[in-house]
């Protein structure tokens, strides 16, 4: 199943996240511009609009994304993602446990999975999943949470701990500490914050961070 994320993501090390609020744009927007920058898999977050909101929403995002070749996983929602028929589902620790979402979405749906701790990445390594996400790595302002950073230490474990298993690194990366992260063991940054702030910025980081090697 792992390889379904890494082929989605082609050669890029940036799975990019949309955040209406902070990018002020439509999920669709976002699609348009992250997939036009050159983006192939993209998260669709959304914490504030309502069920049916999002789901007209994440519809028009993944017609998008469709018509620019991009494919798209739906953070928490396994009810929208199946309606919207997007490409699969990103899960945290309090929803639906991943093989309830694998019976539900089927064999090729992408399922990632969200882990704060080297015990739960650990578990997380045995499920139905097609990567692993541990964070927050640094200190986020874009979700609060009581979670303790896991630092580039902790990432590291986490890598050795997990074997094969994709890894997708969150929380408070950045295009300065990229790097870093990525030679401690993740083989993908997920990011929010960086890219969308400020947003007059956003188009050049995107394909500053989609070019990234």
């Amino acid at each position: 199943m792992s390889s379904n994320f890494l082929q989605a993501l082609g050669r890029t090390h940036l799975y990019p996240i949309t955040d209406q609020p902070l990018s002020g744009l439509s999920h669709a927007e976002q699609v348009v511009l992250l997939s036009n920058c050159g983006a192939t898999l993209i998260q669709l977050r959304e914490k504030i609009a309502s069920p049916f909101q999002f789901f007209a929403q994440a519809e028009a995002a993944v017609r998008a994304a469709r018509e620019l070749g991009a494919k798209i996983i739906i953070n928490d929602r396994v009810d929208i993602a199946l309606a919207v028929k997007a490409d699969g589902v990103h899960l945290g620790q309090e929803d639906l446990p991943p093989d309830a979402a694998r019976r539900i979405l089927g064999s090729e749906a992408i399922i990632g999975y969200s882990t704060h701790t080297l015990k739960q990445a650990r578990l997380a390594a045995q499920m139905p999943v097609d990567y692993v996400a541990i964070g927050p790595i640094f200190d986020t302002t874009t979700k609060q949470s009581t979670n303790a950073t896991v630092g580039l230490e902790g990432l590291v474990r986490v890598r050795e701990a997990l074997d094969a298993m994709p890894l997708v690194a969150i929380g408070g990366i950045t295009s300065e500490n990229i790097g870093a992260v990525l030679k401690s063991g993740a083989d993908v940054v997920a990011l929010i914050a960086d890219i969308w702030v400020p947003r007059k910025d956003s188009h050049d980081k995107i394909n500053q961070l989609l070019n990234y090697s």
